[in-house]
Order: structure tokens, then C-alpha cells, then sequence
């Protein structure tokens, strides 16, 4: 497994490095720019088209505008506005929040031309079962500029749908649910791969009755849910105001200096915060990966434009709200850069195994509340080849106390330990949930226990109907029972140990997502005149007056 993710951390270097971050941020800007800052329009215009008040009836597709946006938000607003952003502060510190909010604004422009141009080239020739999404994009806005590009844009729109399904699996599914398993074993003691049967047997009941039943259930779920957490979140900031404005400050001076180290924290310069934020903003939002128009695209509308405005909503609900309030209740409750959990009665002396190197066995740590846990993940700070490292093990039970399975660190020279002691690796949605307990004991354990098996759920039934859809274009309809046999297999697969660290979590969840950027974003720019030519014109009959509510 080492060498796995040794690969897949390689391919992520690559197709998520600064350059091609830089270029989101470009396209971002570039559409702001070209709509007249579309931001204003779906804050404003959009809300009155969820209310279905600027909405005409009639037109193709099987959702309405609201049931369209809560199944794109239901994959959205998920464990990526709670472990992701638990994931961003924990290794880009406090300065990754502020990248989180550039790419929600300049998202929402992106979001919106995406999903118009998804809604544009999408195939309704089965008006109850319609198929959109950046591989129809690619097929027929691609032959549409040019017959000669027809083939290239099939073959294009295989190529996403791959890296699409690579990301449903790892991301959209693995993730979830390894992180409902870690966090409900840390509160409970429920053995992971249970958790993995009980989210396996709820998804597989839902994703079986297609579009209809996950739009019906994402208008019922996504707002019930998003409600709770964001108001247990702002209760908790309640408690802790007088800490938001030097939290606020520490953002933004982040950004663009590094973050000292401390505690748990191993500090983090400009590019790693830049890299994390955009990165967990990127898994959160999903903007520009070409992932939500397929939700989007079975919306029932007359006028594609309506649907692209709407969706500017997503980056400012999921980012700019929900992941915000999940960053500020990390970093006010001060869990990110937290002390250890275990005292040495001596430091540990360190010894060299052929894969690396590992503390002593025979000075075992004193536990400050004497409680630990049987599979509880635990980390000792060193100073190793890149400074500050992390030399994570694994508690296990034995006849004289718990001991720990070292996973030796390969490094150059013996480590030195820089923290004294041994701290608990809280990891993703288990951190969040700390510091919800730190405003009030329980309040992590109940709200986000049960926050995230909802978001878990939702997002998982979101990303079997995304990946039904690359199937449906690469083999057609006939292969979906099988694949969702395989999707759901997976959701217990994660949860038998697998995943082991945050830093594998966060390797395995972004696969997939800079193939998408890669092939996502210069369709959007090819294609840009044609979805800013429907949204202008759909905009200049809007204020003469031409379209009544």
C-alpha cells in the first residue's frame, strides 16, 4: 500500500500542482468578468428561481430548479465542508481558509457557466431520463464547433468519464464513508466495517429507484441537514466570539506568510496553504470539475440559463457558509494545534528497522485520562528531512497496557522529537467533531456523529447516480447493476482498514480531481462564448422587462 500511494500522491503533484490551480483561479476571474460579476445575478435572481417565482413551466428534464440544486448540493455539502476543511486546517493551517474563500467566489462563476453549457448540450432524447454533464459537453459542443472535432470530443468525453468515476469511487464514496467508520468508532466503539454495511445497505436502497428518488430525498435532506450543522456551528462561534477576531486576523496574515508551528501543528508556508485550500475548497465546492451539471442537467426548464444561474448558489452555500463556519469552530477551539493527549515518563529513544525509523518500546506513555482505545491512531512530532514530520502508529492491546504498531518514518539521519509527548490523530471529520466538544461535551459526539452519516449518505447516493452517468457513456445502460454492486462494495471496502492516516485520506480523495480540472476547463473556455452569449441574452430580456415573474 506504501507504494500505492506513493504513486497516487505522484500523480497528484502533477495534476493539482500551482500552475493548473492558477489556471482555476483565471477562469474563475475570467468569467466573473465576462458576466458582469454573474455573482450578484444568482444571489439575487437566483433565490426568486428557487422559489419558483421567475420560473415558467414546461420544458425537458424530470427536476425542478430546487430539487436540482439539493442533488447537487447533496454531494457538495457533505464530509467535504467537515472532514475536508478539518484536512485543509490541519496541514495548511489557518492561511488555507482564506485560498477556501477565493475559490468559492470566483466558483460561483464558474459553477454557473458549467452547468449552462451541461444544460445546453445535454441528450433529452429520453425526456424522463435525461443524460448531461462535461462528456456531453465535450461530444457535442466540440462537434458543434467544428465536424472535424467530433471524434476527439467522443474520446474526450471518455476521458472524463474515467477520471469522473475514479473520483466517485476513491472521493465520493471511500471517503465518506472510511470517515462515518473512523469517527462513529472514536465516539462509539462501532467497528468500522459495520458502519460500512449499514452506509452500504442505506445507499443501495436509494440508488436504485435513479434521479427521482435522489432529487425527492436530497429537497427533504440536504436543507434539514445543512440547518442543523450550520446553526450548532454558529452557537459554537457564539460562545467563542471574543476569540473571531484574532481568528480572522490569523487567516488572513496566513495566507500569504507561514503559519508557525505548534503542538500538533507542523506549520505551513504560502504554497502549502495556497495547495490545501484551493485543493479542499475544490473536493468541497466541486467547481470546475464538471461533476455537478449531471445533477443539474436533468433540471425540467425551458430556459438553460435559469439552471446556470441557480447553480452559482452551490460554491456560496457549501464554501462561503458551511465550510467557513467548520473552519472558525476548528481554529477558535484552538483543536488544530492542540497538545498531546500522553506524557513519556522518559523521552523515547529511537531505533532504526530496515523501513525506517521508530520510537523505543520501552518507555511507554502515561495517559494524561487514562482512556485509549484498541485502533485509536496516535503520532509523535519529530524534526525529520523536511522539518517538522509526523510518526504516526496504532494502539493495541496488551497483558501489560496498550502498546503501539510503529509505521517506521524513512529518514536520512535518527529523528529527534520536538513535542514532548503523544498525541491523538484526530483525523478529518473526527477533528471537527473535538471541536464541537470543546464548546460543549457531547454536542461533537451526537450532532456531528449524526451530521455526517446524513452528509455521508446524501453525498454517496449523489455520486452513484454521477458514475451511473459515465457508464451510461462509456458502456451504456445495461452495465449500471453491476457498477453499483462494485459502488457499493466499496463503501465497506474502506472501512477495513485501508485507510490508515489523514494524509492517505487526503491522497486517495483527490484522485481524479485535477484529471477532471484538466479536461473541465478548457471546454469552458472553448465553449465560453456560447454560454456567455445565452446568459447575456438571457439577461438583457430579463431587464427589458421581456420576462415577467
Amino acid at each position: 500500500m506504501e507504494t500505492v500511494f506513493g504513486i497516487l500522491e505522484s500523480i497528484n503533484a502533477v495534476t493539482l500542482s500551482v500552475p493548473v490551480l492558477l489556471v482555476l483561479l483565471a477562469v474563475g476571474v475570467l468569467f466573473t468578468v465576462w458576466s458582469g460579476f454573474l455573482q450578484y445575478r444568482a444571489l439575487t435572481h437566483g433565490f426568486g428561481l428557487l422559489t419558483g417565482r421567475w420560473t415558467a413551466p414546461g420544458g425537458p428534464g424530470v427536476l425542478s430548479h430546487f430539487s436540482a440544486l439539493s442533488a447537487a448540493l447533496a454531494a457538495t455539502v457533505g464530509l467535504g465542508n467537515i472532514a475536508g476543511v478539518a484536512i485543509a486546517v490541519e496541514i495548511g493551517g489557518p492561511g488555507a481558509v482564506f485560498w477556501m474563500w477565493v475559490v468559492g467566489f470566483v466558483g460561483m462563476a464558474i459553477k454557473a457557466t458549467e452547468v449552462l453549457l451541461a444544460v445546453i448540450y445535454r441528450d433529452v432524447s429520453d425526456p424522463a431520463n435525461p443524460h448531461g454533464g462535461t462528456m456531453w459537453v465535450a461530444k457535442r459542443g466540440l462537434a458543434e464547433l467544428s465536424p472535424r472535432l467530433a471524434r476527439t470530443g467522443t474520446v474526450v468525453g471518455g476521458a472524463f468519464s474515467v477520471a469522473l468515476l475514479t473520483y466517485a469511487f476513491f472521493a465520493g464514496n471511500m471517503f465518506q464513508s472510511w470517515s462515518v467508520g473512523d469517527t462513529t468508532r472514536e465516539y462509539f466503539g462501532v467497528a468500522p466495517w459495520l458502519t460500512g454495511l449499514v452506509l452500504a445497505a442505506a445507499v443501495g436502497v436509494v440508488i436504485i429507484g435513479g434521479i427521482r428518488r435522489i432529487g425527492a430525498l436530497a429537497a427533504r435532506l440536504v436543507p434539514i441537514m445543512g440547518s442543523i450543522y450550520v446553526l450548532a456551528g454558529l452557537w459554537v462561534l457564539y460562545m467563542n466570539a471574543d476569540e473571531l477576531p484574532g481568528t480572522f486576523a490569523l487567516i488572513l496574515t496566513s495566507a500569504f506568510s507561514p503559519a508557525d508551528a505548534g503542538g500538533a501543528f507542523l506549520g505551513a508556508g504560502l504554497a502549502t496553504a495556497f495547495i490545501f485550500g484551493m485543493k479542499r475548497a475544490l473536493f468541497s465546492s466541486e467547481a470546475g470539475l464538471g461533476s455537478a451539471p449531471i445533477a443539474h442537467a436533468a433540471v425540467r426548464t425551458r430556459e438553460p440559463v435559469t439552471e446556470g444561474i441557480v447553480a452559482g448558489l452551490e460554491p456560496f452555500i457549501d464554501t462561503l457558509v458551511v465550510c467557513t463556519v467548520t473552519a472558525l469552530v476548528i481554529l477558535v477551539s484552538g483543536v488544530w494545534d492542540r497538545g498531546p493527549s500522553a506524557a513519556w515518563e522518559e523521552p523515547p529513544a529511537f531505533e532504526q528497522t530496515d523501513s525506517g525509523w521508530i520510537p523505543g518500546t520501552d518507555t511507554p506513555p502515561v495517559w494524561e485520562d487514562g482512556g485509549w482505545h484498541a485502533g485509536d491512531s496516535v503520532f509523535v512530532v519529530v524534526a525529520g528531512d523536511d522539518g517538522r514530520e509526523r510518526l504516526y502508529g496504532r494502539i493495541e492491546p496488551g497483558n501489560a497496557g496498550p502498546r503501539i504498531q510503529w509505521t517506521p518514518l524513512p529518514l536520512d539521519g535518527e529523528p529527534r522529537l520536538v513535542e514532548d509527548g503523544l498525541f491523538a490523530d484526530y483525523t478529518a471529520s473526527t477533528l471537527t467533531a473535538k471541536a464541537f466538544d470543546s464548546a460543549a461535551d457531547g454536542l461533537g459526539q451526537w450532532m456531528v456523529t449524526l451530521t455526517i452519516w446524513l452528509f455521508a449518505i446524501s453525498t454517496m447516493i449523489t455520486w452513484s447516480y454521477y458514475g451511473e452517468q459515465a457508464i451510461t457513456y462509456l458502456f451504456g445502460q445495461r452495465w449500471i447493476p453491476p457498477y453499483r454492486a462494485v459502488y457499493c462494495g466499496l463503501i465497506v471496502l474502506a472501512c477495513t482498514g485501508l485507510i490508515q492516516t489523514t494524509r492517505e485520506l487526503d491522497t486517495l480523495s483527490t484522485v481524479g480531481v485535477g484529471l477532471m480540472l484538466i479536461i473541465n476547463l478548457p471546454l469552458m473556455v472553448i465553449l465560453g462564448h456560447k454560454a456567455m452569449g445565452a446568459y447575456k441574452d438571457y439577461v438583457g430580456r430579463l431587464e427589458r422587462g421581456d420576462i415577467h415573474p
